[in-house]
């Protein structure tokens, strides 16, 4: 199924596939991110305060990377698409607990069934993604996959909103649960077994295979680089719609146009930075993604009230650094594991990204005050320091990671490819 290392251009099923595929991630990252917009409606709706609101989020992502490890070790044991559906299903029950929770204490325990269930299903798709394309196009399909980010915030989180506005802050949950069960319908019909990895496999352990990827040392700067990138993203996500609200001065009614101008720009965006990072350099797209990224989020975390097109300007350009960041981080990383450890490889990435942010979440829920539940935030421009830390951080650790994938791929090129046969 793989495509040939010396065409870009995709089979039938393989676009298919990319298509499926970005939209079973559009209905788990919208899960994620509709917590953001509902923020604003739900801590006065359940009377919680925003370190209440952070424990929420936080769950889901602990939840999610806990289990990620757990299933680090059985990643490469199974058909790809089986552990896919798995997942899958567990992750729309979860959403649907959380479509019916009545109460704080409720919905913080059907996020984080929610988790142990959706923090799995991302890894799997990268995984997927790994062993049928080649490296050479694997940026271009990473742009693809990752417009499930825009098409959440194009189309989801803002009829989410309305949804909520006009009902109440159960219903985008249950309209994800409609989403996704007509993805995983699709997927266990059309979507063909991906198992050419477990003819790699050696006669060890779960545990033990668990303990080799991790501890292996060509991950180990991979690792601690998509640590360090998460937690920049999860601080400054979960507060976001409550404070263009209490600060920006952004209603409730306009919230929703704000996500959607982002979103669409993002949907523009993604597919030509996946082209670029191909074309030009993961590394390179990456730093200029970086730059873009650290300016806005400055600005961005310093407004008071602003109009709404200098609101809606300042985050599409935020996002289009943060696109350029996620599509090739993702693309240059994948290139690091050997095909017989990729599942465990992305499920270890995943959960240690969940983890990572999750903390990051709790961490912003502890320096993010606010009094009342219509008052201002306050501290959220420290937010905004220590994310643009982060990202420069990054952007040393990634440097690295770009001369080891090239070291790589120098010593052992066919070993970088994808498994599959062409489709």
């Amino acid at each position: 199924m793989a495509a040939s290392t010396k065409s870009s251009t995709f089979t039938r099923y393989q676009v298919f596939l990319i298509v499926v595929l970005a939209f079973m991630q559009f209905t788990v990252i919208l899960d994620f991110m509709v917590m953001a917009p509902l923020g604003a409606i739900l801590m006065p709706a359940l009377s919680i305060t925003p370190q209440q609101f952070s424990h929420v989020v936080m769950g889901y992502a602990i939840a999610a990377g806990i289990s990620g490890l757990l299933a680090a070790g059985f990643a490469d044991r199974y058909d790809r698409k089986k552990l896919l559906l798995f997942f899958y299903v567990g992750f729309i029950a979860g959403t649907l607990f959380c479509g019916l929770a009545p109460t704080y204490e409720t919905l913080l325990i059907a996020r984080i069934l929610t988790g142990i269930f959706g923090g799995v299903v991302g890894s799997v798709t990268m995984a997927i993604v790994t062993d049928v394309f080649a490296p050479q196009v694997r940026g271009r399909v990473m742009g693809f996959v990752q417009m499930a980010f825009a098409m959440s915030q194009a189309f989801g989180i803002p009829l989410g909103i309305v949804l909520a506005n006009h009902f109440d802050w159960h219903a985008p949950f249950l309209l994800i649960v409609g989403f996704g069960a007509v993805a995983g319908v699709v997927i266990f019909s059309y979507m063909r077994p991906v198992a050419e990895h477990l003819e790699l496999q050696r006669d060890i352990t779960a545990f033990r295979h668990l303990i080799n990827t991790f501890f292996d040392p060509r991950h180990t700067m991979a690792f601690l680089t998509m640590m360090i990138l998460a937690t920049g993203g999860f601080m400054m996500m979960p507060f976001s719609s409550a404070f263009l609200v209490n600060n920006v001065g952004v209603t409730q009614e306009q919230l929703p146009w704000v996500f959607i101008v982002v979103g669409a720009c993002t949907m523009i965006i993604f597919p030509v930075v996946g082209k670029l990072s191909d074309r030009i350099g993961r590394l390179p797209t990456f730093i200029g993604g970086t730059a873009i990224a650290m300016t806005t989020t400055i600005i961005y975390s310093r407004l008071d009230l602003s109009p709404l097109w200098l609101v809606m300007v300042i985050n599409a350009i935020s996002f289009v650094g943060i696109g350029s960041r996620i599509v090739s981080s993702q693309a240059l990383i994948t290139n690091i594991p050997l095909a017989r450890d990729r599942g465990a490889f992305s499920a270890i990435t995943a959960s240690i990204q969940q983890l990572s942010g999750g903390l990051a979440a709790g961490l912003a829920g502890f320096i993010v005050i606010q009094t009342t539940e219509t008052s201002p935030l306050q501290h959220y421009d420290m937010l905004g320091i220590v994310c643009s830390c982060t990202m420069l951080a990054c952007v040393v650790l990634m440097f690295f990671v770009d001369r080891q994938v090239k070291r790589q791929m120098a010593m052992a090129p066919p070993v970088m490819g994808a498994t599959s046969k062409a489709a």
